[in-house]
Order: structure tokens, then sequence, then C-alpha cells
């Protein structure tokens, strides 16, 4: 209890100065929101004496059924997929399964970044009401013994360390309703039926400067992309009769092109919550500028182009499905680029902050939109069993995934880096 009161002034101590310069400033959007992150902390308070009597009802019937709770990660939708789909993988074989009987409760945490996702998930986990269950989590966790009552995490959180997603099918489906409503919106965005069609996601600072202006996100700069890049990309994968859906909730621009198979769904004001999901399950295969988004195509088993990744070495390695290349990194007192070697074996390699990037004095440098479009078509031919490689290509691969760190985040490598980024870094393997 002690620990509990001494989190939440800790809280408070760090919240209320954030809370008065938004009240100065009249961010009213930064307001409402601790005003209602205060007022569920208030209601679970309030109704802690029924948390309390369920706990108590849930110790008692402990020896005949257990019974576990946790909060899904609903706020963003990178853990609300991934994280999600991993704990339903595991629970197929046996990881993280308690002995005997047991039911695993859930609910979601506040705000829920898709309700469609959200929804989709309701119809699979056992999910309660935040009220109710909110209340039972804290007085759990409050009380010695609560730990047998908690669902815990996966093994590596979002990281398919056990290539679950090359084993088993996706978790979640459609239903009929959906399907049709889905065909239709598809054709409303002029996508015909049966037309091949990518999904586009390119990472900038908008969507968490709007979604969560309270908080400062600078550190995640380093992953920012910019869409006009992926232009020569689109053009060419349209040439070869695919439809491209430019994705996103909030952009920083629009696309500087006009094309009728190239779709700014993003900015063109049709895009909805559940055409995000429907989209990403459909595709033929996703491109991904270091956006949380990728989790979606990725727990349908969608082939994803990881263009631009950064850290290198926290690329996503668990399937064959995945095609991966990354950020080129300046050294400006040496006024030279670091080779891939010098990379992974720093700890550049597994930098998840920008201020460590410019302590280090490196600049991340932008693929060229033609090697953007290089990495993108081998995708379109691999899918379509045209891609024809060779064996100095195979050596590239071998080379670089050997000298690859090896880390708990990384469990069988079956994942590709582009054919056409080794062959213009082949010398930063030596």
């Amino acid at each position: 209890m002690k620990s509990f009161l001494y989190r939440q002034w800790i809280l408070i101590r760090h919240t209320w100065p954030t809370l008065a310069g938004h009240l100065k400033s009249g961010n009213w959007s930064a307001i409402y929101y601790f005003s209602r992150k205060a007022l569920w902390k208030v209601w679970n308070l309030l109704f802690s004496p029924v948390g309390l009597v369920l706990v108590l009802v849930m110790r008692l019937i402990r020896p005949w059924i257990l019974i576990r709770i946790n909060v899904l990660v609903s706020e963003r939708i990178g853990h609300l997929a991934g994280n999600t789909e991993l704990y339903l993988c595991e629970q197929e074989v046996g990881i993280n399964v308690p002995e005997g009987r047991y039911i695993d409760l859930w609910y979601h945490n506040w705000p829920i970044c898709n309700w469609q996702l959200a929804r989709m998930w309701n119809r699979v986990l056992h999910v309660g009401p935040r009220w109710l269950l909110a209340p039972v989590k804290m007085v759990n966790d409050l009380i010695p013994g609560g730990e047998l009552h908690k669902i815990n995490s996966n093994t590596q959180v979002d990281v398919d360390v056990h290539n679950f997603m090359d084993r088993f099918p996706p978790h979640l489906g459609f239903l009929p309703k959906e399907e049709e409503r889905g065909q239709i919106d598809l054709q409303a965005l002029g996508i015909p039926e049966g037309s091949p069609f990518v999904c586009l996601s390119v990472r900038d600072s908008s969507y968490l400067n709007k979604s969560v202006p309270w908080k400062s996100w600078g550190y995640h700069n380093y992953r920012d992309c910019s869409i006009q890049n992926y232009i020569l990309a689109a053009q060419k994968l349209a040439e070869r009769g695919y439809y491209v859906v430019r994705m996103g909730a909030v952009v920083q621009e629009a696309i500087n092109l006009e094309h009728p198979m190239i779709i700014d769904y993003a900015t063109n004001g049709m895009r909805s919550e559940f055409m995000d999901i429907y989209l990403a399950a459909k595709c033929s295969f996703s491109i991904v500028g270091n956006a949380g988004f990728e989790a979606v195509p990725y727990i349908f088993r969608k082939p994803i182009v990881y263009t631009d990744h950064v850290p290198l070495g926290m690329i996503r390695t668990d399937s064959e499905r995945l095609i991966s290349t990354t950020k080129k990194h300046w050294l400006r007192d040496e006024n030279r680029f670091m080779t891939l070697r010098e990379i992974l074996q720093s700890d550049i390699g597994f930098s998840w902050h920008s201020s460590l990037y410019e302590n280090m004095g490196i600049d991340l440098i932008e693929s060229t939109p033609e090697e953007i479009a290089a990495a993108c078509l081998e995708m379109d031919e691999r899918v379509n069993g045209n891609w024809q490689g060779s064996k100095e290509d195979d050596e590239l691969q071998r080379r670089f995934w050997e000298m690859f760190p090896k880390t708990e985040f990384h469990g069988e490598i079956r994942a590709l880096i582009g054919t056409d980024f080794l062959r213009r870094h082949n010398a930063g393997l030596d």
C-alpha cells in the first residue's frame, strides 16, 4: 500500500507542472486528457470496495478456477495488434498458461486507438468493462499474492521470437457483413473488385503530436520519413497493376502526385477506422517506413517491406515474408557513412532515442526514391514468384546475417535484407 501511494504521489508531482502549463496555454485537448485520466483514477478508488470483494472471491475460488486479469494496450495500435496476437499464439503452445482450469479477463485501456480492431479482439478474448475490471486489477495488485491473478507479459512483448507468425493463421477475421462493407468501401476508394493493392504507411511526427499533444514525442523523430520519397515506388507499382493506398490517421503532408491508381487515403476524406484494418488485412503486401501501423498487416500475415528501419539491430526477423532496409548513418566528424558492420557492432544499432544519434554526431539519411522503389519491386517479384536472384545475392544475405547480432529479441532468423540495398552496401559487410 505504501509503494502504491508513493507511486501516486510521484505521478502527481510529475503531472501537476505539466497540467499547469497546459492550463496556462489553453491546451484544451491536453486538459481533457488529464481530466479524463484523473476521473478514471477517482473512479477506481471509489469502486475499490467492489474491487476488494471481487478479489476476495477470486482468491476463494482459486482452487477450482484461476481468474487472471490484465489491461490491453489499446491506446497504441502497434501494441494493441502485436501484443494481443502474440498472447494468443503463446496460448496455442502452452506458454503463459497456468495449470488447471483458468479464465483470462481483459479490459481496454483509454483512449482506444482503433475501435474496429478493439471490436474484433472483443470477439476473440474475454473482454470486460473497464469501469469494473480496472478497480479489481488495482486492488489485486495491492494485496500480496496478486501475481497469480495477473496475465503475464509475452516472452518479448510484441516481438515474435518463436516464429509464430509462420506457424499459425491469424486469430482475427471479419464477419460476413464486414466483408460486404469492405468490398463496397474498396470500390468507393476507386479499387475495382479483385484488383491487387498495396498499403503504404510512412511515419511522421503528426499523429502523436496531434493525438497526444500533452507529451513530448521528439525522441521518436529519428524514425520520421518523407512520403514524397515513395512516389517513384508507387508509380512503379502502379505500372505493374497495383493500386497504392497511402495510409495514416493524421499525416503531415499529402502526396505531391495525382494518379488514378495512387490513392492518398490519409488525406482524401474517406478514411475510417474500419477501413484502416480492412485494407491492412486484404492488401497484397505493405510498405512501411517506421510506422506503428505495421503491426496490423503483420498480424494478418501480410508480406511487409520495412524501408529505412531504425535501429538496424531491431528489425523484424521472424518471417520469410519480411524485407528490410535501413537509413544511412552519416558520421559528421569523420565526414563519412558508417558501414553496416560498424552500426551493428555499436550501441547505435540498438538506439531508440533521437538524442543518442545526436550525441554521437550521427545524421540519419533517408533512402533515395530509387532505393525505396528497388526494395518494393523486389517484394512484388517475390510475392508473385518472379524473383531471380543470383548466387552473389545469396552470398550477400549470408554475410549480413552472419554478422547480425543474435540477441534475445530475435528467434530463428527468416527475414531478408533488400537485395539492392546489400548490393549498394556490400563493402560494409567486411
